[in-house]
């Protein structure tokens, strides 16, 4: 189904067609409103739920806005432990966690990047009671008594700021009790998984509530290591959270919350499917990788175990005081991360690459609010303050097993003679025989060095919800956001081999070789003519020599980019460490300065008591950022500058310092029922966004650019029905047609025109729960969920094939694609009598396997490395509530 070639009109028969699918539930509507229902009046069902999307409670049937809700019992009984886990129920989020335990990728209708380069803030914003977490850990089991999960989707900038320009996740925890109350929970699964949590809460005084929280997750990995004797994508975490809250029971509240987490954990396992000539020499030094035909058999090949050790602390403050027509509201937090990693960057059992990172991030927000309703008018406005410090220091270092390695690819045995012969050649090339000697592919330190970020910014905002007529409700509203950032970077790239011109090494032995045969054949030896030899031509005949030196320099000059003539080439793949330059510099500043107005306008209009229609149109803004790794680099344009400040260096790449700011706008339709035992939202829109910041993964960094504009058509339905008390089921479906409408300057060439990699035209959530009474006051309750996701490309293509063109690149990325078919059941019985439930659980019962993503393998041309995803996992859980 294709529509983007026929604008709005194709847009409009989109929404009909939306229509039309909403209008086939209305029968069965009506005939479970009119069968009646069994439900407690009182207990929130469907659009029912109470959301606070806009900063202000209200069902989600009133809120005029495109929002999915978990609520505690879905998580619950979806054994959802992990944000990505969220995507399983949530059909427009997609979540990927790559690189390390505390890094996780939110998509939202295909939009969405940014947590795996510290430097790049995401384009889904991420909230929890109110606090903005710039970089997310890949967990939610340090947040205790989850009360609900909202997925904002589109963008969300006019009331939640500069990173939300594809959506916003907020998670909403219940406050202290005044009624003393408690859980426990353990968790037993496969891969010995260890799952304990506890939760106590209650008054300390009249206006005082405390609760503390505290649990662990253990679990061995499920990729089986025999190089390092380990396991990957293990976990081992623990949190401990309190609050207290303070309620003088009139119109002051004061909620402060304090948390702590820790992570330490061997992950994230990369396996190969797609081995090479690299492959074969990394064999013939009795190396291993896995068999690229079995990329899912559980087992991958490192030299050491990675680390990841992760501390997360953090505290905040909200304060509400009700002024009858005004409420003012301030939400302060502080929030630090330590962190530490290291991981073999060559994915294989030899010694070859390796990377260790420090890192600690410092957070600081305020924000204060005032909202009010005046007859038709409710009135929100704000300030928010953004300060966050980033300090990052890493390692690449060369291991002992690189220049066997080297050797081998260059042609040689692996003894190491070929290499220190392309050392002595080169050193002999710039006048010195001797000076390489040991230095090409020598085990040590290849790169190191610091990365820092400073980042400030302020936005104002406001909305305004007019009501035109008891039904019809005008919104109006703004965002005016500051963004400043400064970058730093002290790293240096110490790898000899690396920082060699071979193009002018070549340049060099060719002439020299075309000089050498051309004076042997004129002086008829039968062979090269010998350093001395031409130093006599020369000598004895200038006028002879200068034409034969014009004349092997032209020819070197015409061949040195050719590998069939330069026999140094061989070793660009190898090049791994190219020369860096540190910003600030005489060319470079290191700093953006950027602004923009976001907003918002809404038309929401209430047909009747059960059905509500919206069209609105927003603006997001997401502002620069900056590439803090290995990869990055000046702008092509800044070549000529950096050239006449003397600051070019050899192999000096270009391209990847930082992408500019991205905005997006989504023209949006929908439409929201709630018919008693039967609710269905319905939206439609189209969603662009401005200067993408594309962030692809290499496998050892990160290359960042601006696409151009990537625009989406949508279609979203989410419907919830309880037919007969017992049953209910739910249904949602996600149809997204995206394109690039221009991306000139992707990794892999000119992408426009083209359809972008890894997002899915279809994805489906469909389920059902049957809560079944026993009669003696026991409940049993039996609850599946199935997720799809229609095949699509993982990446568009590979940049270490580029030799051979775009094509290339395209083609040897094409092969790898992804569907995901993913089914997940429980089976709880509840003893009421106890507040106790006992759970057996599944999720991914069919055991589909898919790739995460596609990349380069590191330092061995033409293989392909990915993430796989997590294989089935089940057991058992028993809750006691008090």
């Amino acid at each position: 189904m294709k529509i983007r070639s026929l604008g709005s009109v194709n847009l409009a028969r989109v929404f009909l067609c939306g229509v039309a699918s909403v209008a086939l539930t209305l029968p069965f509507a009506a005939q479970a409103q009119d069968a009646g229902t069994a439900e407690d009046e009182d207990e929130a069902f469907g659009n029912e739920i109470i959301v606070t999307a806009t900063k202000r409670e209200a069902t989600l049937q009133e809120i005029p806005v495109a929002v999915s809700v978990a609520t505690a019992e879905t998580l619950a009984r979806e054994e959802i432990r992990d944000l990505k886990d969220l995507q399983t129920i949530v059909p427009s989020l997609r979540v990927t966690q790559l690189q390390s335990s505390a890094n996780t990728n939110f998509i939202i209708r295909g939009f969405g990047n940014g947590a795996n380069n510290a430097g790049i803030e995401p384009s889904v914003g991420v909230f929890v009671d109110g606090v903005y977490r710039s970089r997310t850990a890949a967990q939610i089991n340090d947040i205790p008594n989850v009360s609900r999960i909202e997925v904002l989707r589109g963008p969300q900038s006019t009331l939640f700021g500069k990173n939300a320009s594809a959506g916003v996740i907020s998670l909403v925890t219940s406050a202290p009790s005044f009624t003393p109350e408690g859980s426990a929970e353990f968790s037993y699964g496969n891969l010995d998984a260890l799952v304990a949590r506890g939760y106590v809460s209650g008054p300390v005084s009249e206006d005082v509530a405390l609760s503390l929280a505290g649990g662990f997750s253990s679990r061995d990995g499920y990729n089986v290591d025999p190089a390092s004797n380990s396991r990957t994508n293990e976990r081992d975490r623990w949190f401990v959270r309190g609050q207290a809250l303070y309620d003088n029971g009139d119109n002051f509240t004061a909620r402060l919350i304090a948390d702590y987490d820790s992570i330490d954990e061997n992950c994230c396992g990369v396996v190969n499917v797609r081995q090479s000539p690299a492959t074969l020499a990394i064999f013939a030094l009795g190396g291993m990788v896995n068999d690229a035909d079995d990329p899912y058999g559980g087992l991958v090949y490192n030299n050491f175990p990675s680390t990841n050790e992760i501390e997360n602390y953090g505290v905040s403050g909200q304060f509400d005081l009700d002024l009858n027509d005004v409420t003012l509201t301030s939400i302060t937090a502080y929030r630090e991360t330590d962190a530490a990693y290291a991981q073999d960057v060559d994915f294989t059992s030899l010694d070859l690459l390796g990377r260790f990172q420090d890192q600690k991030l410092e957070t600081f927000t305020q924000e204060f609010r005032v909202s009010g309703q005046w007859g038709p008018v409710t009135a929100l406005g704000g300030l928010f303050y953004f300060d966050e410090k980033i300090d990052e220091f890493q390692d690449i270092v060369i291991g002992n097993s690189f220049r066997s390695y080297a050797d081998l690819s260059a042609g040689g045995n692996g003894s190491g003679s070929t290499v220190q012969f392309i050392e002595q050649t080169i050193g002999a090339l710039y006048g010195d025989p001797t000076q390489y000697i040991g230095q090409f592919a020598a085990a040590g330190l290849a790169e190191t060095g610091t990365f820092q970020l400073s980042n400030d910014a302020l936005s104002i905002f406001g909305q305004v919800d007019i009501e035109l007529s008891d039904r019809l409700v005008l919104t109006l509203g703004g965002n005016y956001t500051m963004d400043k950032k400064r970058a730093v970077t002290d790293y240096e790239a110490s790898d000899v081999f690396s920082s060699i011109d071979l193009y002018d090494a070549g340049n060099r032995a060719i002439y020299a070789t075309g000089v050498s045969t051309t004076v042997g054949n004129l002086l008829m030896l039968g062979r090269p003519a010998t350093p001395a030899e031409v130093g006599a031509f020369a000598a004895n005949n200038p006028a002879a020599f200068q034409l034969v030196s014009a004349g092997a320099q032209a020819f070197a000059d015409a061949n040195d980019a050719d590998p069939n003539v330069n026999p140094f080439l061989v070793g660009l793949p190898l090049q791994l460490f190219p020369p860096f330059i540190n910003i600030p510099n005489s060319v470079e500043d290191g700093k953006t300065d950027d602004d923009d107005f976001a907003y918002t306008i809404r038309l929401a209009y209430d047909v009747n008591p059960d059905l509500n229609l919206y069209a609105s149109y927003a603006t997001g803004f997401k502002a620069s950022s900056f590439n803090l790794g290995r990869d990055s680099r000046p702008l092509a344009s800044d070549a000529a500058a950096l050239e006449s400040a003397g600051l070019l260096v050899n192999n000096l790449e270009y391209g990847s310092r930082f992408a500019g700011p991205e905005t997006s706008e989504v023209i949006e339709f929908g439409l929201k029922g709630n018919w008693d035992v039967i609710s269905a939202n319905l939206t439609v829109f189209r969603q662009d966004i401005n200067g993408f910041q594309s962030n692809i993964f290499t496998g050892t960094g990160f290359l960042l650019a601006n696409a151009g504009k990537q625009r989406t058509y949508g279609v979203e339905l989410e419907t919830l029905a309880n037919p007969i008390d017992p049953l209910t089921l739910n249904f949602a479906v996600t149809w997204l047609d995206p394109e690039y409408v221009s991306f000139e300057q992707s990794t892999v060439g000119d992408l426009s025109g083209t359809t972008p990699a890894g997002i899915p035209e279809w994805t489906v959530v469909m389920g059902a729960q049957w809560e079944q009474d026993l009669g003696n006051g026991d409940l049993l309750t039996a609850r599946t969920t199935y997720h799809f996701e229609s095949d699509v490309a993982v990446l568009e293509g590979l940049p270490g094939f580029l030799d051979g063109g775009q094509a290339a690149a395209i083609a040897a990325a094409a092969p790898y694609r992804r569907q995901v078919d993913e089914l997940s059941a429980s089976l709880t019985y509840s003893f009421i009598d106890l507040d106790l439930d006992i759970s057996v659980w599944g999720r991914n019962l069919l055991n589909d396997r898919y790739m995460l993503s596609l990349f380069d393998s590191p330092g061995q041309p033409k293989s392909i490395s990915t993430y796989p995803n997590q294989p089935r996992t089940y057991g058992a859980t028993i809750r006691k509530r008090f």
